[in-house]
Order: C-alpha cells, then sequence, then structure tokens
C-alpha cells in the first residue's frame, strides 16, 4: 500500500447544533494531486483547517505525513506547505523583505526557486507589496509557500479573483512542483478548468459531505449526459441513477451515473425520438454534483 500524505477518518465538525463535516473519510496517497470542490459552505476549508490542527474535529480525526493534526510540531509544518484564501501578506514589506522573514524560518529555503516563481508572475523583488496586483500578491504568497521545499502543499482556493494570466501562472507553478515527485498537492478550488488541468483526482463535497472520490478519467467515463423535449413535471421522473436534473421551457437535461437499459427505457419514453446523448464533460459533471437538485442516491466512491 502507498504512503499516505493525507487522512481522514470520520472527521465531523460542528458549529453549535449545525454539522459542517460529516463522517468524512478519505486517504491521499503521497504524489497525488487532489482537487477539493463544492459550493460555499460546503465545509472544504473546514475540513482544511482540521487537516493543519487549525481547527479540532468535534468527532473523528485526520493525519498529515502520519502524524495526528492536532499533534503536528514544527519539524512536521516545516514539511508542509498552506496557503489561504486571499493571500496575506506584509504590505509595507518589499518582495525581497519577505523571503528574507520567511526564509529564517525554514533550514531547506531555497532562493533560486522564490526567484523563479517570481519571474513566472513578472514580479520584481525590489517592489513594495502594497502596489501589487491580487495575482502578483497571489504569486508571491505561492513563492513563499514552495521555497521552504514542502512534501505536502495545501491550498485553499488559490485562485480566487485571479486574471487568466496569473491563474496560468498558478497552474504551472504547481505542475513545476510535482515533477521531482514524492510530493502532494490537495487544492480547493472554484476554478473547475484548472482543476482539470492540474489534477489527477477529484472530491466533490455537497453538505459536509463528500459525494465523489475518484480519478478524473473514472469520473468522467461513468457518467453520460442526455437530453429531450419533456413537458412532464421533473419531479415526478424516476431515472436509476440520475444525479441531477434541468428543465429549460420544453428542454429537459438529465446526469446519470453507470446508464443502464431502464434508465434509458425511462428516457425514451419521456422523450421519444427528440433524446439525445451529449459528450460527458468534467465541468458538466461536477456541476451535476453539486446542484441542489442532485440525487441522494448516485455516488461515486473510490
Amino acid at each position: 500500500m502507498s504512503k499516505l500524505a493525507i487522512e481522514a477518518k470520520g472527521l465531523t465538525r460542528y458549529f453549535g447544533t449545525k454539522p459542517v463535516v460529516q463522517q468524512v473519510n478519505f486517504a491521499i496517497p503521497v504524489g497525488s494531486v487532489v482537487g477539493l470542490l463544492g459550493l460555499n459552505g460546503a465545509g472544504k476549508s473546514t475540513i482544511i483547517k482540521m487537516l493543519m490542527g487549525l481547527l479540532e474535529p468535534t468527532r473523528g480525526s485526520c493525519s498529515l505525513l502520519g502524524v495526528e493534526s492536532m499533534s503536528l510540531g514544527p519539524d512536521e509544518r516545516s514539511r508542509i506547505g498552506y496557503t489561504i484564501e486571499g493571500h496575506f501578506l506584509y504590505s509595507g514589506m518589499t518582495v525581497r523583505a519577505a523571503e528574507a522573514l520567511q526564509a529564517d524560518c525554514f533550514p531547506k529555503w531555497d532562493s533560486l526557486l522564490y526567484q523563479a516563481t517570481l519571474q513566472r508572475f513578472g514580479i520584481s523583488p525590489n517592489e513594495r507589496i502594497r502596489h501589487l496586483s491580487r495575482g502578483q500578491r497571489a504569486g508571491i504568497s505561492i513563492a513563499l509557500t514552495l521555497s521552504s521545499q514542502p512534501e505536502l502543499l495545501i491550498l485553499d482556493d488559490p485562485s480566487l479573483g485571479l486574471d487568466p494570466v496569473s491563474r496560468r501562472a498558478l497552474n504551472e507553478t504547481i505542475l513545476s512542483f510535482m515533477e521531482p515527485g514524492g510530493r502532494t498537492v490537495l487544492i480547493s478550488s472554484h476554478m473547475l478548468d484548472d482543476i482539470e488541468r492540474v489534477t489527477d483526482r477529484v472530491m466533490i463535497m455537497t453538505e459536509g459531505r463528500i459525494v465523489v472520490d475518484s480519478s478524473l478519467s473514472h469520473f468522467v467515463s461513468r457518467l453520460s449526459i442526455w437530453t429531450c423535449e419533456c413537458s412532464e413535471p421533473l419531479d415526478r421522473v424516476q431515472i436509476p441513477g440520475l444525479v441531477s436534473r434541468r428543465q429549460v421551457g420544453r428542454q429537459s437535461s438529465f446526469v446519470v451515473v453507470d446508464v443502464d437499459e431502464d434508465a434509458q427505457q425511462v428516457m425514451y419514453r419521456l422523450g421519444g425520438n427528440t433524446v439525445r446523448q451529449e459528450e460527458s464533460t468534467f465541468d458538466e459533471g461536477v456541476m451535476a454534483y453539486m446542484s441542489r437538485s442532485r440525487s441522494a442516491s448516485s455516488l461515486i466512491p473510490t
């Protein structure tokens, strides 16, 4: 069995009487790049904070690099890179001073990597942080995180608000980070094309639970998308393996997992010769699982 970089067992967190994360289980082997997806409020950031030992689980446990998250010490944390949404930096500092402050905390600091990452984002070391764009501040945050040479990288919505050029630079930086091998990335994001480009596995959360945990290719191959003209109210339609359904006028769309003959018969009964199978895509599949009309029975585990 592969060595695990991240593990969660029965991970649960309540805020008051409200369950925000419910009985979450997953294991991420070393060398994986995993995307964590979900609507706002699905529980993604809460999971990441528990993994980092910043928030204690109500029940269950989690670990990073074989160490319980609530017991992570300086030695373990020096092997972990973590960035948060917003990319907090001291705005009065220069880019070079930000490196000097961070480098003192990490014995394996790589100044050449820091400079190379800055160049990818078009940043001069002499610039003052307050004068930089949001995308450039994200670049500094990523450079500071990666230059400590972590074994595990955890990114919480790093591309939020970034322009396309900065997002491309971020994706290239993540891919470069993985090249030496033996490194692991967990990235939470709303940018589906970024997730599809850089990850090899996806976990989708809804209402505090993981409903999909699959390789990207396996996820897309098991889903099919069907359209037809249908006047019957969709809340009365029972299709085996139905993930989600939507209707605009007379045009209906169904996303189905592991479609079989029974499911097809129902759709042909509804739409007759107007039934069409469309190309399955990653983004359509993800949006179907995050839809508020999602069927609770259509799960894709590992």
